[in-house]
């Protein structure tokens, strides 16, 4: 029996690709109005919904793959999704392969932060970064044998890394 109060693992995927679909939406109509090409790809992984912009071949979506724009517009989305749904979303959205890219460069931060630990450092702190981006350096950082914690409070809140 499903309760209002405890959606079922089928109830939460529905309410995840509903979520994709009005981002979807959103998304399309901002795409129109900049008069930018792209296809929109849906997904439910790790417990959100993920769209991604992707083009063919086109330049025209260059000017979004930046990763504060790629943070900007995702902001903006969930914004959207929670006004259509009245639920806080906590969708992922990609531009032109920007998640890969930027994950690439996380695990350059993370090694090099770890070239410091292993030259004698007792920690090495990283620039402040996204929820979304510290959370990817933990995953990072777990992977290599480190331990990671977050520090500081809103635009300042950053990563501190040590040995195990």
């Amino acid at each position: 029996m499903t309760s209002e109060l405890s959606p079922t693992a089928t109830d939460t995927v529905e309410q995840l690709e509903q979520e994709g679909d009005v981002a979807a939406d959103f998304l399309e109509g901002l795409l129109d109005i900049a008069d930018i090409g792209g296809d929109l790809a849906l997904d439910v992984r790790n417990d959100r919904a993920y769209v991604s912009i992707e083009s063919d071949g086109d330049d025209s979506l260059r000017v979004l793959s930046d990763p504060d724009t790629v943070s900007a517009l995702q902001d903006l989305t969930r914004l959207a999704v929670q006004n259509r749904t009245g639920r806080f979303s906590r969708l992922i959205l990609d531009v032109s392969g920007s998640r890969d890219a930027r994950r690439r460069e996380l695990e350059a931060l993370v090694d090099r932060a770890a070239s410091r630990l292993e030259d004698g450092a007792s920690q090495a702190s990283l620039p402040a970064m996204s929820s979304y981006e510290r959370k990817v350096v933990h995953d990072i950082a777990a992977e290599r044998g480190l331990v990671s914690e977050s520090y500081g409070e809103g635009a300042q809140r950053h990563t501190v890394l040590r040995r195990a």
